[in-house]
């Protein structure tokens, strides 16, 4: 089982890659005439197709098992759409490489989490949930500044025809080495519904819905596009920016993890750190033109206290019956996805509708977040607080 959720870090390390990568390509996808109202379609596309997913991945891993879930979405989806995506001629090609993409790499983390859920000690779930996130994240370390050297020296559809070609790699590896858990004691019974109807999850996936959007989505899109038109940043200096913002949300899934055990709470672990998230993105709201190296410290407090996913899985997980550990999970990942998704072509069409100068548009986009994180931060505070 270790080897097994090894290889499918490789996995999550290349969703990562995938679901931030664009940020830094943005400039040179001007080629083929995608601007930021294409590019925030094609990023939408990724993270709504990957959410959209979750329902059927969720049966297939209670009912088949994380070993030819994930590899064979993440061989045909995920190879299939880079190849398409470096090979495009116009935006919309990127959108739908994005959407396959998506489909892709929608099982590896949950088939990961399914393994951790059903062959590992509950009270670690937090822990190593958080870990995967944080080396997984490096993939989307690998999305900043080396992703925009290699396109510089290679060109971007050399650069992500090789990836298309390890994603490939990476899928037969988990083929040959991912192990399916025992199938729990009526794995065969129970539903997605079942899981709807606890409402001590509600809370939950309100918090999950509003949480993950925005350092998922200014680091994997507005990341770019804002330190290009307010700052003048080339693409050396948009790699930097966004690798600042990806190594603080690495170190913010390291520090998130063993809090649970440590403060004793999860509830109030989430809704600290998401508090300071909607802070950050109140004080970009306020000075979203006052200077690149004030823009890029929140944008690192946005990414490390950001990094709360693994915390919120584990409160609900820590609800879910064994056998629709599969489900459960997916179900939370849903809503996670989903919100990004959704909030990317929301933010794509108000950066559009607003005009004026580029800090104008920024600062919009800032508190559209900001008011979003503290509206699911509110519904939370009802939430029941659970550890293992």
């Amino acid at each position: 089982m270790r080897l097994g959720i090894a290889v499918l870090v490789l996995g999550y390390v290349l969703s990562q890659f995938y679901r931030a990568f664009l940020a830094v390509l943005s400039p040179m996808l001007a080629d083929i005439g995608a601007g930021a109202g294409a590019l925030s379609q094609a990023s939408g596309a990724w993270f709504l197709t990957f959410a959209v997913m979750q329902i059927p991945v969720g049966w297939a891993l209670d009912r088949i098992g994380p070993r030819l879930t994930a590899s064979v979405l993440l061989a045909l989806g995920g190879g299939g759409g880079a190849a398409l995506f470096a090979a495009a001629g116009a935006p919309w090609h990127i959108t739908v490489a994005m959407g396959l993409i998506g489909i892709g790499c929608s099982p590896v983390l949950m088939a990961a989490y399914y393994i951790l859920a059903r062959g590992f000690p509950a009270v670690l779930f937090a822990t190593f949930a958080a870990g995967i996130i944080g080396v997984g994240s490096l993939g989307n370390l690998a999305g900043t500044a080396p992703l925009a050297m290699a396109a510089e020296v290679f060109g971007w559809r050399s650069t992500v025809l090789a990836v298309a070609v390890l994603t490939l790699a990476v899928a037969a590896l988990v083929f040959l080495f991912v192990k399916d858990p025992p199938r729990a004691e009526g794995a065969g019974t129970g539903s997605l519904f079942d899981l709807l109807r606890m409402r001590a999850l509600w809370p939950i996936m309100a918090l999950m819905f509003v949480s993950y959007a925005p350092p998922a989505g200014i680091r994997g899109l507005w990341a770019g596009p804002y330190f290009a038109d307010v700052f003048g940043a080339d693409a050396a200096g948009v790699g930097r920016a966004t690798l600042v913002m990806a190594v603080a949300m690495i170190l913010g899934n390291f520090a998130y993890g063993p809090l649970d055990r440590l403060l004793g709470t999860r509830k109030w672990v989430n809704l600290g750190g998401n508090l300071v998230v909607a802070a950050a993105l109140f004080a970009l709201w306020a000075a979203p033109a006052a200077g690149a190296g004030q823009a890029m410290a929140l944008l690192a407090v946005l990414g490390f206290f950001g990094a709360s996913f693994g915390m919120i899985m584990a409160h609900g997980r820590a609800l879910f019956p064994a056998h629709l550990a599969g489900r459960g999970v997916t179900l939370l990942n849903l809503f996670g996805i989903g919100g990004v998704g959704l909030f990317q072509v929301a933010s794509g069409r108000l950066h559009a509708a607003v005009g004026g100068p580029p800090e104008a548009a920024f600062g919009m986009l800032f508190l559209f977040f900001a008011l979003a994180l503290t509206a699911g931060c509110v519904v939370y505070l009802w939430s029941q607080d659970r550890t293992d």
